[in-house]
């Protein structure tokens, strides 16, 4: 999950909290308990929130029914391998949290759908193989996370979730995701890092809100040439073979005796002829080519650096052009991009294509 993602959903769980006072929220969180006590039970319809995480229970109980003006659950940290279909019965029910427990795709209660109140839903860390098709009839989902598990695929019918605003799957066994992803227009954050995808569909152009896209850890060598289209705030690409390789490709290998001896007669202006030198040093002397950061005066023959230069084009599109720096000192100092009359650039400030390219190296 990335820092921006994680804060928007405790965010959103402490404002839900806030909504509370003492008297209609509970508190059992590690208690060691594999019941709900009596005492919680006596007062079950007058409780909003119930936190029960970092527990014993091994099945939600029946019980779970007698909450029914219940807001906000959490059985985070237990041993639960089952939901009681009791659950289904609580109509008033946002925000259900059950992070690392034992739960599977089939101990989804069959009338799951049926908690249509449901806005935020954390089931990361258990023991999904799929993502249960009672989860699509959840459509007033705004944060959905079912990372951690052992999801393969992900259903076509997920697009029906229209108002699904933080999407999290990272940590998975996708080898893809469906087209249909990218019609589900409300989408902010995808997380789709740690999983086995080697390709992306096209329609992802298609999420036009979408801040954060997280890939990273995946198999992806290609990425479809519709992703221009996209206004990100995060894209993280890390240790996928397409950026492992442009990596490689950017390795420095430390210029020779004559390069170094080059670089100071062409930097300190030494001036030479046929006369003084052979003439096989003298071409070489001329083959120099100048650093292309800005602020520097460095020149370079052979050992170079490849740099990733991104460019506005008819002032819509950002292309990505290949360049050569002197040094890597280089790319730690602002480089300048031809950008559209719309954009201006500080020379004492980090434009934002470096920061771009940065976050999108190193996630």
């Amino acid at each position: 999950m990335t820092l921006a993602t994680e804060a928007k959903f405790t965010k959103q769980v402490a404002e839900m909290d806030a909504y509370f006072n003492d008297n209609n929220s509970e508190d059992l969180s590690y208690a060691e308990l594999d019941i709900f006590p009596d005492f919680l039970l006596e007062r079950a319809s007058e409780i909003l929130s119930l936190h029960f995480d970092h527990n014993l229970l091994n099945v939600l109980p029946p019980e779970v029914g007698l909450f029914t003006n219940l807001i906000s659950l959490d059985i985070s940290n237990n041993q639960m391998k089952t939901l009681s279909p009791d659950i289904c019965s609580l109509p008033q029910l946002r925000t259900l949290i059950a992070r690392n427990n034992l739960l599977t795709t089939e101990s989804i209660p069959k009338d799951f759908g049926l908690l249509r109140s449901l806005v935020v839903m954390n089931l990361s860390g258990n023991h999904f193989n799929e993502v249960p098709m009672q989860f699509m009839e959840l459509t007033e989902l705004k944060c959905l996370y079912i990372g951690a598990n052992r999801v393969t695929n992900v259903p076509k019918e997920i697009v029906r979730l229209q108002r699904l605003e933080i999407l999290y799957l990272g940590g998975n066994a996708l080898q893809s995701i469906p087209e249909e992803i990218g019609y589900m227009q409300s989408l902010v954050s995808l997380v789709l890092s740690d999983n086995r995808l080697e390709a992306l569909p096209n329609s992802l152009a298609l999420l036009t809100n979408l801040q954060s896209l997280s890939l990273h850890n995946n198999r992806l060598s290609t990425l479809p040439p519709e992703i221009i289209h996209l206004n990100l705030v995060e894209l993280s690409l890390r240790n996928n073979p397409l950026i492992v390789r442009f990596v490689k490709q950017m390795t420095y290998e430390p210029p020779s005796l004559l390069e170094l001896a080059g670089r100071v007669m062409k930097v300190k202006n030494i001036k030479y002829s046929y006369e003084q030198l052979p003439a096989s040093l003298v071409h070489y002397l001329d083959s120099s080519h100048s650093c292309v950061n800005p602020k520097c005066r460095g020149v370079y023959f052979t050992a170079h650096v490849e740099h990733v230069k991104f460019v506005d084009f008819c002032g819509k599109y950002r292309v990505p052009l290949l360049q050569y720096l002197c040094s890597p000192k280089c790319t730690t100092a602002p480089l300048v991009a031809v950008t559209s009359e719309s954009e201006s650039e500080d020379d004492d400030e980090e434009p934002p294509v470096v920061s771009r390219l940065k976050k999108v190296l190193l996630g």
